[in-house]
């Protein structure tokens, strides 16, 4: 039997659920095609959303009107905000999340979507027409017709799972392998290679010694991930933290040999900045002791994620080295920690819409690029469903650029650099960080998101309405002049020299002791201003105090992406032959003629393309 759709979203995880959402939202007719409808969206590690740079994603994804954020909120059951000692550029949203209740939530979310049917099945065969994606056969013996197609498998490719010597073919725990499509794809010649991830052991909480813990409790201020008013309404609960002894370290050090990351049964590559505890060992034979933090998985559950313990050990010295820690010393487990290899597509034969070069009408998202993280994944997909429905109708591609948003940074790093390892957002990757903040997501991108139909009106409105609060609240400040004797005696309340006569209140919200809340509760005015705002009004307090603060970095890193936005509106492809321009460097000729880059800013990008390189071809295209 031959279904037909507009788009075809192969995998419900995180990316296949924002692709398959995004591109019913604009009007495609799509169809998920995922192996289990009870397991969409569902966390395979640690159900946890945000963190480092991964926390901004999440409120970009939020801006553009995806659902990562919403449904975080909704099932969030501890909330934090990371580095608020540092400045508001590396400030990134965390929370843990009821694993279940999460995949409920997208599974009603996806369900009331008109424009989205949900197919349970295994996508086997791409179907490849003249160069352009046509469909796909599925392992019932279906096949699914459509004008665009994403590929969002996750770990499901070829997977394999490692557990001391035993390897057991899987996608997840439980969860079979998808074999064929890789090699489908691969026969049109697309590169197919290997990574690995893993994932810790689950601990039974009734058998934990939490007084042998530090308690970690979480936020409950006005911080979240949505824009939009979705409050936390789940039980809080706290996290814990504590050390690995020299005692566990021996019991792990005993069972090196059988590791399956040491005995040469894994050869693909896992992530630097999350690995296995065996992996510290080795990599850090001087450290003592390394820090784990025990998580709760839901509401109502005893399991709990035990992060900073990811391993592929054999059974026997995973719980063995568990008990030499004394809070642990009683532990039952649930499940060991495994680890897990699978196929991904090199990133480099995408273009920045996340379509393929090699297959049109095909996109990828998530870790079939070589990523890992839920929130990569989210933000990924969300531009392919958006680009697959926009190659359907004919509109332009939805691409933004690395001054606009982290999501542009990420593909713009898979798509012109690759990957030799997992891929994960930092703060560090972004050039444009103090432009990139957490709290101005919004600012970036809801105008964009709302011009092609995704973000919806009453996200415009509010948007537009939470604008108007901040230039109040700015403008008022940039006007009103303080008295000495009005704010004096406040001043050396809050630790902060005292005024020796009338300045700016500007120039007052400057000083790092003081901020708009606590001046707002000795001058009056400004409170009138701030109670303007119909709603969100710490939000609202917040985002223009970093405008104030910050005013010269933001505007000197303003004046920095400009100037490399010249570079981006240079559009080279399509105007050289790479291999016959001998003023450029070999090792350059060859870097160029594989990525072929659309600009001479993505040139620029490339590694092994140098600054001499740049400068040919700038001087050439003026010719």
């Amino acid at each position: 039997m031959i279904f037909k759709y507009d788009v075809l979203v192969i995998g419900g995880g995180h990316a296949g659920c924002e692709a398959a959402r995004a591109a019913a939202k604009l009007g495609a007719k799509t169809c998920l095609i995922t192996m289990d409808m009870n397991k969409i969206a569902q966390m395979s590690c640690n159900p946890a959303v945000g963190g480092i740079a991964k926390g901004q994603i999440v409120r970009e994804i939020d801006a553009l009107g995806g659902e990562m954020g919403i449904i975080t909120d909704a099932t969030s059951i501890q909330f934090r905000m990371l580095n608020k000692g540092k400045g508001p550029a590396v400030w990134s949203p965390r929370a843990q999340c009821d694993r279940a209740k999460f995949i409920t939530k997208w599974r009603e979310t996806l369900d009331s979507t008109e424009g989205l049917d949900i197919w349970q099945d295994q996508a086997e065969e791409l179907i490849v027409d003249n160069g352009t994606a046509v469909g796909v056969k599925t392992q019932w013996g279906a096949e699914f017709r459509a004008r665009a197609i994403v590929i969002t498998a996750g770990t499901f490719l070829n997977g394999l799972m490692h557990i001391g010597k035993t390897q057991i073919p899987g996608g997840r725990c439980a969860e079979p392998a998808v074999y064929r499509l890789s090699e489908s794809i691969a026969q049109h010649g697309i590169s197919v290679e290997r990574m690995k991830t893993g994932t810790p052991v689950r601990i039974d909480a009734r058998t934990v010694h939490f007084e042998d813990m530090e308690r970690q409790n979480g936020e409950v201020d006005f911080h979240q991930f949505s824009y939009m008013p979705t409050p936390r309404t789940l039980k809080q609960l706290p996290c814990w933290t504590f050390y690995t002894t020299a005692e566990a370290h021996q019991t792990l050090q005993e069972g090196i040999a059988d590791s399956p990351l040491f005995n040469g049964q894994i050869q693909s590559t896992g992530p630097r900045y999350c690995p296995s505890i065996e992996t510290k060992l080795v990599t850090f034979p001087d450290k003592e002791q390394h820090p784990l933090f025990l998580e709760p998985e839901g509401e109502n559950t005893a399991e709990m994620y035990l992060n900073g313990f990811s391993s592929s050990m054999p059974l026997d010295v995973q719980l063995n080295a568990l008990r030499k820690i004394p809070a642990l010393r009683d532990a039952k487990a649930y499940r060991p920690g495994y680890a897990i290899e699978y196929d991904y597509f090199d990133p480099t034969l995408l273009h920045a819409s996340l379509e393929s070069k090699v297959i049109k009408g095909l996109f990828f998202a998530g870790q079939v690029n070589g990523t890992t993280g839920y929130e990569e994944a989210g933000g990924q997909g969300l531009v392919a469903g958006i680009n697959a429905a926009m190659a359907c109708s004919g509109g332009l591609p939805f691409v933004m650029k690395r001054d606009e948003s982290y999501i542009g940074v990420l593909i713009d790093d898979l798509t012109t650099k690759g990957v030799d390892e997992p891929y994960r957002m930092f703060t560090s990757r972004a050039e444009y960080r103090i432009l990139l903040r957490q709290d101005d997501a919004d600012a970036r991108l809801t105008e964009r998101a709302y011009e092609i139909g995704l973000a919806s009106r009453e996200r415009f409105d509010h948007w537009v309405q939470k604008k108007e609060c901040i230039q109040r609240i700015i403008s008022f400040c940039e006007t009103a002049t303080v008295k000495a004797n009005d704010i004096n005696s406040a001043l050396e309340h809050w630790g902060t020299s005292p005024l020796t006569g009338t300045v700016k209140l500007v120039d007052l919200i400057a000083r790092p002791q003081l901020n708009v809340r606590n001046l707002a509760e000795v001058l009056p005015e400004l409170k009138s201003v701030i109670t303007e705002a119909p709603n969100r009004q710490e939000e609202i307090m917040e985002a223009a105090e970093i405008k104030m603060k910050y005013k010269g970095y933001i505007e000197r890193e303003k004046i920095v992406a400009d100037k490399m936005r010249r570079l981006e509106n240079i559009r080279i492809k399509g105007h050289f032959n790479y291999e016959e321009l001998h003023e450029i460097s070999t090792e350059g000729r060859q870097k160029l003629a594989r990525i072929n880059p659309e600009t001479l800013a993505q040139a620029s990008r490339i590694p092994g393309v140098s600054p001499s390189d740049i400068n040919v071809l700038l001087v050439l295209m003026n010719r």
